[in-house]
Parts: structure tokens; C-alpha cells; sequence
């Protein structure tokens, strides 16, 4: 069905077809069975406490504002992650901000962290129970006078519900976001952030998601720090604002974050990079050019704890979660693994 839509979804503008997809969701109309494998229970996984039926994820940027969740559960993913979230409701940048790279099966995105406020998305995730593992993004506002204040406020507000916070620190499309993957800004906020969580006494899993376009020294600084910090997960990668070289569609040089394709071996290398120096101590979830079983092998086979995707999903369809599951699998069997878990790193070196 997918194949034969495509056409007309790609005729129309990326966010109009996003919409689109979301109002779909929402008549909830497909059975939860369509999507289900045979032998699927080797996928399990234990994430952040809790066990889930297989370690695909819906990466941030998808659900900006959890409206559809629990839909998108019922296609077949492990985990679902909402936001970005900023405090205030913002329209995020100006249109057009978004576009599809289609002869590098890519999109870059200049969105902004267009959202409804966490009040509002507080309330709806209080009414709408989520039926898996909900994680919630996290950021500042763009007029914001104190970023600091910002990731405190989101942080308070969603330490009640869902299962895990991730601070995002990476996105390009926040001026002076990435700042905070300088030594002195991540641990006053990361030491602010473990203030929060012991005066609230709530055990939620906090986690990094992290940039793509960073150096050694950086890479370090982070691992050390989150170890420090009682970080529970890191993800890698977000997108990236540089990295065009290779690329052939014509809309290669519009300013934004770049991802799918192009970013699939680079996340991979930087989650073997973390998955060294973590040397299993915190988990981590592999982001970048995911879209398929063998793509999502790799980076489990590299370290990486767990998946999430969003532009391979936006190429293949909702059914893309259903075509890696098989594909994993298939991969594990041949490699004689058990359980997806015991996959983990194996391809590490």
C-alpha cells in the first residue's frame, strides 16, 4: 500500500505529508497483528528496566508532541520516543524547513523544536497511558534567556510520567545548543539535572543524545562525565550539520540536520567509539541510516544496546518495523545467538 501512495506523499511538502501521517495514526485502523513476526520473542530485550518485544525504536522528531504514541506501538516498535519538548509552545524556524533528499535517501531539517509546550504534553501523556516504553525528549526554548533553566523545567515537569528523559544537546538547529557538549556546561548541567532527581526522588532514566560531528577529546570528556553523572543511556547519534561531500541531490547545501544514509556508517563508528570506552557500563542506543535488519544488526553488533529510526521510516513506511524485525531475525540465527541481547558488541573491534 505504502509503494503504491508514495508517489502522491512524495508530491507533497515534507511537512504536509508528515501531518498527514499523524491524522492517519490517530483513526488507529490497522491490527496490531499485521505487524507481528514469526519467532519474534528472540527480539526481546530488557531496556532501562523494563522488558520490551524487540529493541526498535521511533526516534524524536516524529511525535513532537505525543499525540500518537500508542499508535505507533501498535506498528511493531520496542520503545517510542516523544519531543523535542521545550518548556513555552514554540513555532520553531520559519517555512520551508524541511526537505527530502531522495537520491541520497536522506532529509535534512531545520525545524526548530516546533512543539506544544510541556504543559500540554504533560496532560496528554497523563490521559493517554502509554502502552510501552515512552521516552520524552528534551531541550530549550529558542527565545530562552537560560538553556539551563529550560532542560530543569522539562525535566521536573515529565519526572512523573513516562520512562525515560533524554537531554537533547545536540540538535543544529538551536543556536548555541551544542555548546553544551563542552566539558564545563555538560557537568553543570548534568550536576543540576542529579540535584533534580534526588530532591524528587523519582527514578527515572536520564540519557545524552549526542552530536555526530565531534572529536576525540569531546567523545572523552562525554563518556567521563556520564559515567560521573549517573547518565542511564546515551544516544548516538543525533543529526548533522556538516558532512555534504558525498551527497548528490540537489538540495544538499540548505542548512539544517542531516539524516538518514548518509550518517549510517559515521553513527556506527561513533558507537564503537563510546561502546569502548563505556566498556558496558551505560547503555547505548544506535541512531543513523537505520532501515533495515542488517543496517540495524550492525550497529546492535557495534554496541549499541538498542535502535531507533525516523528517516528510514519515512522512505519504506510504517511497515519498514516489521521488514527489520525478520531481518534480525535472520541475523541472529546465523550467527547462533539466542537472544537479541547477546548480539550486543559483538562487532565491536
Amino acid at each position: 500500500m505504502f509503494s503504491f501512495l508514495r508517489p502522491f506523499i512524495f508530491n507533497l511538502d515534507p511537512e504536509t505529508a508528515h501531518d498527514l501521517a499523524i491524522k492517519s495514526l490517530k483513526y488507529n485502523v490497522l491490527p496490531k497483528s499485521l505487524f507481528t513476526v514469526e519467532d519474534e520473542e528472540i527480539l526481546n530485550t530488557k531496556l532501562f528496566g523494563k522488558i520490551i518485544d524487540n529493541p526498535i525504536g521511533l526516534a524524536a522528531g516524529f511525535d513532537k508532541s505525543a499525540e500518537v504514541y500508542n499508535e505507533i506501538f501498535k506498528i511493531g516498535f520496542g520503545f517510542v520516543e516523544v519531543g523535542t519538548v521545550t518548556p513555552k509552545k514554540q513555532y520553531g524556524n520559519l517555512k520551508p524547513r524541511v526537505f527530502r533528499l531522495e537520491k541520497d535517501q536522506a532529509l535534512i531539517n531545520r525545524l526548530g523544536f516546533n512543539n506544544d509546550g510541556s504543559d500540554a504534553i504533560k496532560k496528554r501523556i497523563e490521559h493517554n497511558a502509554p502502552d510501552g516504553l515512552l521516552g520524552i525528549n528534551i531541550g530549550p526554548n529558542k527565545d530562552t534567556d537560560n538553556m539551563y533553566n529550560d532542560f530543569l523545567s522539562c525535566a521536573k515537569t515529565f519526572f512523573p510520567i513516562g520512562d525515560y528523559i533524554t537531554i537533547n544537546i545536540s540538535s543544529p538547529n538551536t543556536e548555541g545548543l551544542r555548546n553544551f557538549h563542552e566539558k564545563e556546561n555538560l557537568e553543570k548541567l548534568l550536576i543540576k539535572i542529579n540535584e533534580i532527581r534526588k530532591e524528587s526522588n523519582f527514578k527515572k532514566s536520564f540519557l545524552l543524545k549526542i552530536s555526530p560531528d565531534l572529536d576525540e577529546s569531546s567523545i572523552n570528556n562525554i563518556v567521563d562525565l556520564s559515567l560521573k553523572n549517573n547518565i542511564n543511556g546515551i544516544i548516538l547519534t543525533n543529526t548533522s550539520d556538516k558532512n555534504r561531500d558525498k551527497l548528490i541531490d540537489n538540495q544538499k547545501n540548505e542548512k539544517g540536520g542531516l539524516s538518514g544514509q548518509p550518517l549510517k556508517d559515521l553513527s556506527t563508528k561513533i558507537i564503537k567509539k563510546f561502546y569502548k570506552k563505556l566498556n558496558g557500563k551505560i547503555p547505548i542506543i544506535g541512531v543513523g541510516g537505520v532501515d533495515s535488519g542488517n543496517a540495524a544488526f550492525e550497529k546492535i553488533a557495534a554496541g549499541a544496546s538498542a535502535i531507533q529510526l525516523y528517516t528510514g521510516m519515512i522512505y519504506k513506511g510504517p511497515m519498514i518495523v516489521k521488514e527489520i524485525k525478520k531481518g534480525l531475525i535472520i541475523k541472529l540465527n546465523e550467527k547462533g545467538f539466542k537472544n537479541i541481547s547477546e548480539a550486543v558488541g559483538s562487532n565491536s573491534n
